[in-house]
Formats: C-alpha cells, sequence, structure tokens
C-alpha cells in the first residue's frame, strides 16, 4: 500500500531534502503541501507535479486522503501541529527537536498510545547504514570497551535574522544540532549520561551560538561541541581500550563528504568501510511508511528523542542557562 504524505509548510530543507525523498521513496507518494506562496509551491511540482496545494495546514489535516504528515516548521510549532495532525487521524514524522523541553512530549505519547497512529521526531542518521555498523561494531567489542565518544558539529551561519537565532521560536545550537551528537551518541551505545561534568556555553540574543558540553557514561566519558558560528565540521570519533571508530561525514553525508567509516584496531590496521549511495533521508521516509503499515518498529521513538532533550535540558540547567 502506498502512504500518501502532505508536508506543512514549504521551506527550505522540505522543499531541498525531505519532499524530493518522500517524492523518491518507495511506497510513499508526496500528495500535498500546505503552503499560501505559489512561488514556494512552484519547486515542488518540479518534481512532483502532482502535488495538491493547499493554502492552510488545516485544508491538509481535513483532507482524508492523506495518510502521513510531515511537520517540517520552527521548533516552537512541532508540538502544536504533530498533536493536531493525530487528533485529524493522521501519523506524523516531525522535525527534531520534536519539543522544546523533554516533559513537553509526554502528552503527545499519550495521544500516540491512545490512538495508535505513528508519530516520531526525523532522526534521520538513525537510518544510515553507517551508524548501523557503528553500532554493530561497538556491541560486537571490536574496539574493547569504549572509553570515550567525541562528536562535533558546527557551521557559521552570520545570518542572524535566520530563525535559529529566535529565542522565542526554540532557537540555539543545541535544539539544532546538539541532538544529532548527543542522540548519535545514545543511539551507538545505547546508554545514557549520568551526570553533565562540564559545560561552556556562548550566548547570544538568548540562544546557545557555541556549546562545549562534557558528560559522563557508564564506563566511558563524551564531549561535545556544537556552534552555529564556526567553520562547518562534522565527526563523531570512539575510542575504546583496543581501537578507534572514526566517522568522517556522520550527520550530513552526501552533502558535507562520503558516509565513511575508518575503524582502527590493535593490530594498528586501519580499515575503511564506505556509503557513498545511501540516501538517509529516503531510507527514512520507507522506513515511516513501512511503520505505518505495521511492519518494522520505527528505528527512533518518541522515548528516544526524549531521551536527547532530557540531556539538552539538563545541559541549559547545569549551564543556568534556563
Amino acid at each position: 500500500m502506498t502512504v500518501n504524505w502532505a508536508i506543512l509548510g514549504a521551506g527550505k530543507f522540505a522543499r531541498e531534502q525531505m519532499g524530493p525523498a518522500i517524492h523518491a521513496a518507495s511506497g510513499a507518494r508526496l500528495a500535498a503541501l500546505a503552503t499560501s506562496s505559489a512561488d514556494k509551491a512552484a519547486p515542488f511540482k518540479d518534481f512532483a507535479p502532482n502535488v495538491q496545494v493547499y493554502d492552510t495546514y488545516e485544508a491538509v489535516l481535513a483532507d482524508p486522503n492523506i495518510d502521513a504528515v510531515y511537520v517540517p516548521l520552527p521548533n516552537h510549532l512541532h508540538i502544536e501541529w504533530a498533536t493536531k495532525a493525530l487528533a485529524a487521524g493522521k501519523h506524523v514524522l516531525s522535525e527534531k527537536p520534536i519539543a522544546l523541553r523533554a516533559a513537553d512530549i509526554d502528552p503527545l505519547i499519550s495521544l500516540r498510545d491512545r490512538t495508535g497512529l505513528q508519530v516520531s521526531e526525523a532522526f534521520m542518521i538513525a537510518h544510515h547504514p553507517q551508524w548501523h555498523r557503528v553500532r554493530h561494531l561497538l556491541a560486537d567489542g571490536a574496539i574493547g570497551d569504549l572509553r570515550h565518544v567525541d562528536g562535533v558539529f558546527t557551521y557559521n551561519n552570520p545570518d542572524l535574522s535566520n530563525v535559529r537565532f529566535d529565542s522565542a521560536k526554540g532557537g540555539g545550537s543545541l535544539p539544532d544540532i546538539g541532538v544529532y551528537t548527543i542522540g548519535g551518541t545514545r543511539l551507538a551505545t545505547g546508554q545514557e549520561p549520568v551526570e553533565i561534568t562540564h559545560t561552556d556555553i556562548d550566548m547570544l540574543g538568548g540562544v546557545d551560538v557555541a556549546a562545549r558540553v562534557s558528560a559522563r557514561f557508564d564506563g566511558f566519558t563524551a564531549h561535545w561541541v556544537t556552534a552555529m558560528n564556526i567553520h562547518a565540521t562534522q565527526s563523531m570519533t570512539f575510542l575504546g581500550t583496543h581501537g578507534r571508530i572514526q566517522l568522517s561525514a556522520p550527520f550530513n553525508p552526501g552533502k558535507y563528504g562520503e558516509a565513511t567509516l575508518e575503524l582502527t584496531q590493535a593490530d594498528g590496521a586501519m580499515r575503511v568501510e564506505r556509503w557513498p549511495a545511501a540516501q538517509q533521508y529516503v531510507l527514512q521516509v520507507q522506513a515511516f511508511s513501512a511503520a505505518t503499515q505495521g511492519a518494522e518498529p520505527f528505528a527512533w521513538t518518541l522515548e528516544d528523542a526524549k531521551g536527547t532533550q532530557r540531556v539538552i535540558d539538563a545541559i541549559y540547567t547545569a549551564d543556568g542557562s534556563r
């Protein structure tokens, strides 16, 4: 069965990434788009000529032919429109972070459980084979006992009018990209931090433009760097007693660089694995569409999203930023 998708809003990310991914995914069809701008709708019609354009989000939710809704709106609107979509009987895939505080996710979990509908955060790296491989290698003891994780995700955005610099709309480097360094650590290890041991956060206009955070897990430590004012850099490194795993493009493979995993073990040899053709957004849509049909459980649940948000909440509290 083909799942009919709709997108609420016609922003850049939906236009360049998720819209084309929905259109390309097997078992999915981009059926509707909500935007009052014909100019913003035009690029979507270029790759999906039959997409139905509605003037309002409410009109999309009222369409009985829509099965699933993708919510790419500013961060502070995710919970509101995910809730409305569930109430309208639609499955929901929301951009990250799905909420601005961990406690805000609880009502959505309850609504999911009552309706039986699929609702998840669009944590696309959970669907990329390089992350599946990291989880397997760590679980298999390929680098011995894990001792430290180092994660970096930075970019330089000089446009202070961008929504990411708006505190009222959930801006900041931790909500925007800390979800990846922190969530990637949790995804790969299956563990939660037991303590935030250090924070060093640069604030501007009520949002964190750069954050350097250290945490302690059971048996290993982690250090995460996120920033919106530093040259674009992405890396994840897992250091063990007998080896190292390094991902060169862990979050935006293809756009940032080729998805490459370097495994160095006790013998000193480096083994390299590559995934040049993997399309994580398409894989995410396919997995979500399948989950709405009762296939395998979706790889990233609301509980998973809440776990990452709980860490971000703890970081702000430890730093005194909230």
